[in-house]
């Protein structure tokens, strides 16, 4: 993360969140997905998988099931009405047509002037190899932004093509040079990470979602020049 950061444009109205698991959007996107929809932007939220591959103990159904309560109670924290899931399996996805079409399909019917994804970079912000899901699914996100606004491409999803798509944001990423000021909307992120409490509580470790939040977001804060900030990579389209 560079040590100045440039503000994220928020002069537009519609944002689409396209994430690969339930909680992948908490850890740090959600707090600007509720300044926003605070301001009265409107933001949908479509997730690739229901995360059943995400408890080892648990029965993937069972997991499916809680996970999918967990993500929408998280949704709502935040401020979003509409949450949907592709179907696609937890753990295996795969970069391709089925993936990118899927994606495409989500950004035609929400028309969104703004698409918010997770770090699709080889490695995290922090250190650390990034898993398979977000690797795949993010360079699937922004080939279908591409996808979405082409009237050529996946002429069978009987959708008008939406070329409307001004940047794409990723959380985490190594690569981060923007920033959204969230100051005053830690509250209603705690809130929206904690709704994975059935997740976070088979994890076999302790974990602390406000002194996660905060310690990511005061150290970007102070980079930014503002109290709390969440770190973005943003890519113009």
């Amino acid at each position: 993360m560079n040590d100045a950061m440039t503000a994220v444009p928020e002069d537009w109205g519609t944002a689409l969140a396209l994430v690969a698991h339930p909680d992948d959007l908490e850890y740090g996107g959600s707090l600007a997905v509720a300044k926003w929809t605070a301001a009265g932007k409107h933001v949908v939220e479509v997730l690739a998988t229901r995360g059943e591959a995400g408890i080892d103990s648990m029965d993937p159904e069972e997991v499916a099931a809680v996970r999918t309560e967990e993500q929408i109670a998280a949704a709502r924290a935040v401020g979003v009405e509409t949450v949907e899931f592709l179907g696609f399996p937890d753990g295996v996805l795969e970069y391709g047509l089925p993936l990118r079409r899927a994606v495409a399909g989500a950004i035609r019917r929400h028309r969104p002037d703004v698409v918010l994804s997770v770090n699709f970079r080889e490695t995290f912000a922090g250190g650390g190899f990034n898993m398979a899901d977000h690797r795949a699914f993010g360079l699937a996100v922004l080939d279908g932004v591409r996808d979405a606004a082409n009237r050529w491409v996946f002429r069978d999803l009987d959708l008008d093509p939406w070329p409307g798509v001004r940047f794409v944001l990723f959380g985490g990423s190594p690569e981060a040079r923007h920033h959204v000021d969230v100051t005053g909307h830690l509250e209603a992120g705690v809130a929206s990470l904690e709704a994975h409490r059935v997740y976070f509580a088979n994890l076999g470790q302790d974990f602390d979602p406000r002194a996660f939040l905060t310690g990511m977001c005061e150290p970007a804060g102070a980079a930014a020049g503002v109290e709390l900030a969440v770190p973005f990579e943003l890519i113009e389209m």
